[in-house]
């Protein structure tokens, strides 16, 4: 995942919306969204085992996106794919899973992981001093610290903002705003050690290019009332849709 927008209490019909696209490299493979055993619904990492973004019947929902900085990046380190996978399965709610696990982190590569309920988000990254808790609002991150003013992240949450502000229920709109395939002009663009042509590929919200791009877009939203939908959309190198999968389901309150 390394482009996410959330709402969290942030519109008048959805107490959580979710709406990213995830970047990799069209040869790793991977698997569209599904229900796990474990029960939550993610896509899979056939590379890996793990997954980038999930939900589960519980509302709790958890996202992951790396941090771009080559020059710490370490090929022998674990997958970070698992991360996801643990915070969904953990019986603990995501204010406390989610630091416990941040703090045994140091090992991988960079990244961040964003998790949260019906009553608490909270973000962490194992380049950043601690695990802060979200208030109601709205949120972007890509391969950098959560709202880091990357061009890519300012666009998009910009309208996003403006969609959830008007109170707006079409889902299209954001697959829409996912899809935005314009880049950064050269002075916008961040320097995170890569060579300035592949800074302006991944520019982009959605890129496209034959070896790396987005795969997918997906929008989660959570309703007050517990109705939840997922939709996920994926993509060739030339960025055509290739497929689409769409849940609804209840969030399942505790007793």
């Amino acid at each position: 995942m390394c482009l996410a927008l959330i709402a969290f209490a942030a519109h008048p019909r959805y107490r959580l919306i979710i709406a990213a696209n995830r970047d990799e490299f069209h040869a790793r493979p991977a698997a569209p969204a599904a229900w796990w055993a474990e029960g939550f619904l993610a896509g899979r990492d056939l590379e890996a085992g793990g997954t980038w973004l999930g939900i589960d019947r519980r509302g709790r929902a958890a996202l992951l996106t790396n941090v771009r900085d080559p020059s710490r990046h370490d090929p022998r380190a674990p997958s970070r794919g698992a991360f996801v996978p643990r915070i969904l399965a953990s019986n603990a709610a995501p204010a406390e899973s989610l630091p416990a696990l941040v703090r045994d982190t140091a090992r991988y590569n960079g990244y961040n992981l964003i998790a949260g309920d019906a009553g608490a988000l909270m973000w962490g990254s194992n380049r950043a001093a601690a695990p802060v808790g979200l208030g109601p609002g709205i949120y972007g991150v890509s391969n950098h610290l959560l709202d880091t003013p990357w061009p890519k992240v300012e666009r998009t949450k910009s309208a996003f903002r403006q969609w959830c502000a008007a109170g707006a229920v079409d889902l299209g709109a954001l697959f829409t705003l996912l899809h935005d395939t314009e880049r950064a002009p050269d002075s916008m663009l961040p320097a995170t050690g890569v060579t300035l042509e592949r800074e302006r590929t991944l520019s982009s919200p959605f890129i496209v290019s034959p070896d790396y791009g987005t795969r997918c877009s997906t929008v989660i939203t959570v309703q007050h009332d517990g109705a939840a939908h997922f939709t996920e959309r994926s993509f060739d190198p030339e960025g055509s849709a290739t497929g689409e999968i769409d849940v609804r389901f209840a969030i399942e309150e505790p007793a």
